[in-house]
């Protein structure tokens, strides 16, 4: 009787959103890695942490609820291997224990003493790199990986087989948002000293991250897929329409700037525009423009368009599971 291909799960729980994928291991090579499910849940786990320091019991049970569900379809899919990475909010709370052993409560169910991890910002930014590129020809290298994040945005610079440079900026669309975008739309002042802020976090990549060297900006994370499925005027939300589409800067600029000016409920009107996100788009929109404009600064110009990847962290995650099921075998 032949041996069914093992299953893994990644999990990766972030400032605004809880995600699963589950892939099949059919092989050693990248291409023998097949999806079984992907799941994206907005559980605004960082929310209030930015002032407060730690996570409101409110957003705990959010997570539990998710993570519980993630559980069952792990065990439904017959998961034998998962990790779970916990990335820039779970660096900041004071209670973090708390949130550490309702995940080993979780996903003990699973494989018995799994548990989240808190990664680095460096580890973090590697493993959206591998992902975020997996579907790019390395002869569009060397690439920029950008993942906009709730709390941080990772930046990486690297080949498929070097990594030039990474960093990663304290900022994301929810960690400004809550700190200084507190009408609804935006006010201008508001508007304003959100951009001060994000082009003075954004700056600070040039100082570890060589952009110049990049040949192509691949955006990866809600912010930047959810731009790509309103510039695409898609009636409802297709990953396979928007991976590794291309987003101009010159036409982003417009629609950014069409976004930041609209109420929550505006924005959450458009079909592909998750609920959970709605409120918190206008500061990645800033972020997003910050981004162009750094792009365009450290290239001299030639820096004119993002490629947009529905990969990203997960992806990385598995490729790193697939290998060490293949060493361990």
């Amino acid at each position: 009787m032949a041996t069914s291909a093992p299953r893994v799960a990644a999990v990766d729980c972030g400032t605004n959103s809880i995600r699963l994928l589950i892939s099949e291991i059919r092989g050693s090579k990248p291409s023998d890695i097949v999806q079984i499910r992907r799941e994206m849940t907005i559980v605004r786990l960082g929310e209030g942490v930015d002032a407060s320091g730690k996570f409101s019991d409110a957003a705990l049970e959010r997570v539990r609820t998710a993570l519980e569900r993630y559980a069952d379809t792990m065990v439904a899919e017959r998961v034998t291997t998962v990790r779970m990475v916990a990335t820039s909010a779970t660096r900041d709370a004071s209670n973090r224990h708390e949130f550490f052993r309702m995940t080993e409560q979780i996903l003990s169910r699973v494989v018995p003493g799994a548990r989240a991890e808190v990664i680095t910002g460096t580890e973090e930014a590697e493993l959206s790199f591998r992902g975020a590129i997996a579907d790019l020809p390395a002869d569009k290298g060397p690439f920029c990986v950008i993942d906009l994040g709730g709390g941080s945005t990772e930046f990486i610079v690297g080949t498929e087989s070097e990594i030039l440079g990474s960093h990663s900026a304290q900022i994301g669309c929810v960690r400004l948002s809550e700190r200084i975008l507190h009408t609804d739309p935006p006010a201008e002042p508001e508007i304003d000293a959100a951009r001060a802020f994000a082009a003075e976090k954004v700056a600070e990549v040039r100082q570890t991250v060589p952009l110049r060297k990049a040949a192509t900006f691949v955006g990866c994370a809600g912010t930047f897929t959810t731009l790509s499925a309103l510039a695409l005027g898609l009636e409802e939300y297709d990953e396979r329409a928007i991976h590794n589409s291309t987003l101009e800067f010159d036409a982003l600029r417009v629609l950014t700037a069409q976004l930041l000016r609209q109420t929550a409920a505006q924005r959450a009107a458009q079909p592909v525009v998750h609920e959970g996100r709605a409120d918190v788009i206008g500061g990645g929109c800033i972020v997003v423009d910050a981004i162009m404009d750094e792009a365009q600064a450290a290239t001299d110009g030639a820096a004119s368009s993002f490629v947009i990847s529905e990969k990203d962290i997960l992806d990385g995650i598995v490729f790193g599971l697939s290998e060490q099921l293949h060493l361990e075998g």
